[in-house]
């Protein structure tokens, strides 16, 4: 988040929407947390966006007191929960998969200043997005970093379509150059 503003600063911009994944939050935090602080103490007008998955929509879940594992043996935590005995379904995005939100990040979305997607478990969607991705800018994202680009995308052609010019953030935490069985298996790209 630090070097995204000084990015943007270098840049003499500033974005009016954010978007990362989010599975516990560290990714999302990290990421956009410096512009919260600059949307509380500034007012500056800027959107932040959670991408999930449909398996696990944690920030959708209950704002409440829950165990932070699936064992109970954490102390209880306020945040955005599905409840920790929650089943989760597989994905690729495996490290989306958790029941509960950051405590922060939580509260934030409690009081307005965090909103969510949440995309269908089967990944097409994000994945197909991410072909997209590698052939204009040379890298795969992993799986999880997908969802916060293909959120950034569909804002992108929402934007196209409309007129709106935006500036569009997005968080790519790492690649996924050792997830292509993943992308292989979603997409069927050796078929």
């Amino acid at each position: 988040g630090l070097e995204t503003m000084k990015q943007f600063e270098l840049a003499d911009d500033y974005p009016d929407i954010m978007f990362s994944c989010l599975g516990g939050g560290s990714n999302f935090g990290g990421f956009t947390v410096p512009f919260i602080g600059e949307r509380l103490t500034k007012g500056k007008d800027i959107k932040f966006v959670a991408a999930q998955s449909e398996v696990a929509p944690n920030m959708q879940g209950e704002y409440r007191y829950d165990f932070g594992d699936h064992a109970g043996m954490t102390p209880m935590l306020k945040m955005c929960s599905l409840g920790h005995e929650t089943r989760m379904d597989p994905i690729f995005g495996d490290g989306l998969r958790y029941h509960g939100a950051s405590p922060i990040l939580s509260l934030l979305r409690h009081e307005g200043y965090i909103d969510t997607v949440a995309y269908p478990q089967d990944e097409k969607h994000v994945f197909s997005h991410m072909q997209k991705f590698v052939r204009a800018e040379g890298f795969l994202p992993a799986p999880e970093s997908s969802y916060g680009v293909c959120a950034g995308i569909d804002e992108a052609l929402r934007c196209k379509e409309t007129g709106e010019e935006k500036v569009i953030a997005f968080n790519v935490s790492g690649h996924g150059f050792m997830d292509m069985f993943g992308y292989d298996k979603v997409l069927g790209l050796t078929e």
